[in-house]
């Protein structure tokens, strides 16, 4: 496979990262022709998956504390204000009571990062100053993607001039419908290009896409453009993250990682709300990818109320009982 790279790209500036950028490689068609998924198996596979994987106690308490750290504590409203954000960003700071980290042995724990709207970028750096916690801000035309081209590129620019750290984009869902990989690969590579040092990730909007087949062949096609991580939803289509969509796309990933040697990172995102969900997902990346995917530059959860319900669980992990959800708010 040959790699494509930039002057100066060779890592993402992120705290959390550990292993060389992926910096793409050529439009390989061969291979995204060949790509294939058994929908019968893939679905069989993945409804096994929650009754086989059931954690108790403080083995579940440790799956929990690294979901916490998993996640990209996410406000994407119509009606965000400054205030908000900042109460987000305190949450994203002690995502769970002080107390309970204490009787866990987890202080110091935080979320991933904090995602957010282009114009909330500068309230939320604000608030995480010094908390080592990056801001993602959703960009190009989210979560439509139906922008003017030189607009939405323009906007990954601003964003990353605002201070981002790392970009969600969404790619344009017709190019994938239209069997337009070449337009893709290209689009992914100007918006990987646009953001610079920031961490790039690629949203498919896969309730979108069709077919699994075409979820497998876009992961491909976006990885090889050099997505730092491939997304499965805005969070806003009518089907957002699924367990085989996720099937789909970590294999995409494996076979990418054993053909190249770079590792893409994966985050679910849309409807993920219960804490067993969570648990189920992060077994499906120690299954699929390895323990090594296990951790915040490899794996994100794209989340606003997940993090309540496990600090719930947590809490009655403690104590023994269970709290109200409104006493767990998120902002």
């Amino acid at each position: 496979m040959t790699p494509v790279t930039a002057k100066g790209d060779k890592t993402a500036q992120l705290p959390q990262l550990q292993d060389a950028r992926n910096p793409g490689m050529l439009l390989d068609m061969d291979w995204v022709r060949a790509a294939r998924a058994n929908r019968s198996a893939i679905e069989r596979r993945a409804a096994t998956l929650p009754g086989r994987r059931s954690v108790k106690k403080e083995f579940q308490a440790a799956w929990l504390a690294r979901a916490i750290s998993c996640i990209d504590l996410t406000t994407l409203a119509g009606d965000d204000t400054p205030g908000r954000v900042a109460r987000l960003c305190a949450k994203a700071r002690h995502p769970v009571r002080a107390d309970l980290l204490e009787a866990l042995g987890l202080d110091g724990l935080t979320v991933g990062a904090v995602c957010v709207y282009h114009d909330m970028i500068g309230p939320a750096l604000a608030a995480l100053q010094g908390s080592g916690i990056p801001v993602a801000a959703v960009s190009t035309g989210f979560p439509a993607g139906l922008s003017p081209f030189r607009l939405r590129v323009a906007e990954i620019e601003e964003s990353v001039q605002a201070g981002a750290q790392e970009i969600d984009i969404v790619i344009s869902r017709r190019k994938v419908l239209t069997g337009d990989w070449q337009g893709l690969y290209d689009e992914m590579r100007t918006f990987r290009a646009a953001c610079g040092e920031a961490h790039v990730k690629a949203i498919l909007a896969t309730g979108e896409l069709g077919t699994l087949q075409n979820v497998a062949r876009a992961s491909l096609v976006c990885m090889m453009a050099g997505a730092d991580f491939i997304k499965t939803s805005t969070g806003k289509e009518s089907v957002n993250a699924t367990l085989p969509v996720s099937l789909v796309m970590m294999r995409a990933i494996r076979a990418y990682h054993e053909a190249t040697g770079y590792r893409v990172g994966y985050k679910p995102a849309g409807g993920i709300s219960k804490a067993k969900d969570a648990v189920t997902y992060l077994s499906l990346v120690k299954e699929e990818l390895g323990d090594r995917w296990l951790r915040p530059d490899l794996f994100r959860f794209g989340a606003s109320s997940l993090l309540g319900d496990i600090e719930r669980q947590l809490e009655h992990h403690v104590t023994g009982a269970y709290s109200a959800s409104w006493r767990h708010a998120a902002g």
